[in-house]
């Protein structure tokens, strides 16, 4: 999420977050009371964001957040020990440049991937209320057969559960990122469960309902990955 007063500098940014593949702008603001007024109704994993604005400032906005990681992005230099002191990813003088924004971005993804190695789990909605579904007992994610937007998980006991409301985008960014992938449209499986592998192919450890290991397509578009995560 991005918020900036000035709108040159806001629609910048973001044609500068468009050029990084790992980005989604979720949404921008020009405003910090319209964002708080939005904020509860808003999913994101991140806030790049000006400190000198009136209403509220940066810093008031960023201790608002709740601990979501923040990218300070300002032209005045003596606004960084405060952003330190809260634990910001990085602090971006303007005018921003790509490769500076690029190191930035890098930091935070090198905070999340080691705040989820750092976790056993995830929790999620599914429906039967809150779920806590342990990393280590997750092997197999498909695309609900009754809603495409809920997912049923598979644990390696054979427990079910029905994910609520949860893209495949957003369950990897909750996964350890080498040890889950995403394997088709449909279909996300983690690495343990793989038994063999051909070209377009993937037969699992999973039991399937006929009681013979469970195969599954591996297409064009996952494939590099894929390879990429089983090499590692």
């Amino acid at each position: 999420m991005l918020l900036d007063d000035e709108l040159p500098s806001l629609a910048y940014l973001k044609i500068l977050c468009e050029q990084l593949p790992e980005l989604e702008v979720v949404k921008t603001f020009n405003s910090s009371a319209l964002m708080l007024r939005e904020i509860s109704r808003l999913e994101f994993d991140l806030c790049i964001l000006d400190i000198e604005m009136p209403e509220t400032n940066g810093l008031q906005i960023a201790r608002m957040l709740n601990g979501k990681p923040v990218i300070f992005t300002t032209a005045y230099k003596e606004y960084a020990a405060d952003a330190f002191d809260l634990n910001a990813i990085d602090y971006v003088r303007k005018p921003v440049s790509l490769d500076r924004l690029r190191q930035a971005i890098l930091k935070a993804h090198n905070r999340r991937n080691g705040d989820i190695e750092n976790k056993s789990f995830m929790q999620v909605n599914s429906d039967k209320g809150k779920a806590l579904i342990y990393f280590s007992q997750l092997c197999y994610v498909k695309t609900s057969e009754v809603d495409s937007r809920d997912k049923t998980a598979q644990l390696i006991d054979g427990t079910l559960f029905k994910l609520k409301n949860i893209s495949f985008e957003k369950l990897l960014q909750l996964l350890p990122e080498n040890d889950f992938v995403r394997i088709n449209k449909k279909e996300l499986i983690a690495i343990k469960s793989v038994q063999l592998f051909s070209f377009n192919e993937i037969t699992t450890n999973i039991q399937s309902a006929s009681g013979n290991s469970l195969k599954l397509v591996l297409s064009d578009v996952y494939r590099n990955d894929f390879i990429r995560k089983v090499k590692i």
